[in-house]
């Protein structure tokens, strides 16, 4: 069990009907409902709370944290993402969710654009399992398949992967990077492109199983304390 915070802007679903009829609690809400009832310890935390809800003594408390935004990613402070990514290289997992590629702490982290090509036409996307063996895949078949999607393209401005676990075919005929694993410091970071707001995709059991796999996978594990680098030391032999 990992101690989680799900992390939402929560705009569309005050704002617009359409999204409230999917999401009526927000994608916060659904998400961790999902992972509580996969045995984890989820809270929430949205926008308009003091500090976006990410306190040092919430990420202190958090072990893997989910992120979901698409329409305010630059009215989180910038003092909260040094904060976040803080947390990470010392060892707090990182869940970057559809359109959070965009988001502060992910471009942050990866030092790269995070751009992409995109297409909202509702089409038929195809999510392969490109990695089998990787924890987080685990209980999945060899590919999900969501009829109502989002399109995302290549190129996607992001590095290398450390592992790609999920590759994405579109009807219209693009292909995706949709599940890729980094290592920043000492913590792990997950990036998986389904869902939008619009689309009941965080209410699948395959997707949910996905988050939960990658929460297990990103929660961090006893090591050395990293957070001991930058220190003033004394000579360990006689000069």
């Amino acid at each position: 069990m990992a101690s989680v915070t799900v992390w939402n802007e929560f705009i569309h679903e005050r704002e617009d009907d359409a999204v409230a009829e999917v999401y009526p609690d927000g994608i916060h809400a659904t998400i961790a409902d999902a992972l509580e009832d996969r045995g984890h310890d989820a809270r929430t935390a949205t926008l308009d709370e003091p500090e976006h809800g990410l306190t040092e003594a919430v990420l202190d408390d958090t072990d893997v944290l989910l992120w979901w935004g698409h329409a305010a990613h630059d009215e989180v402070e910038d003092e909260v993402v040094e904060r976040v990514a803080e947390r990470v290289h010392e060892g707090m997992g990182l869940l970057v969710l559809h359109s959070a590629h965009a988001s502060k702490p992910f471009k942050r982290l990866l030092g790269t654009p995070c751009d992409l090509t995109w297409r909202e036409d509702g089409e038929r996307e195809r999510c392969w399992v490109v990695d089998p063996g990787h924890p987080i895949t685990d209980g999945l078949d060899d590919s999900l398949v969501i009829d109502e999607a989002e399109m995302y393209g290549e190129p996607f401005g992001v590095p290398e992967p450390d592992r790609l676990v999920f590759t994405s075919w579109f009807e219209g005929g693009e292909v995706f990077r949709s599940g890729c694993c980094y290592e920043r410091g000492r913590g792990s970071i997950f990036y998986f492109r389904p869902g939008h707001e619009t689309y009941p995709i965080y209410h699948r059991d395959d997707v949910q199983r996905v988050l939960d796999n990658a929460v297990r996978w990103a929660a961090p594990t006893e090591g050395a304390d990293a957070t001991a680098g930058n220190r003033n030391v004394e000579p360990r032999e006689s000069l």
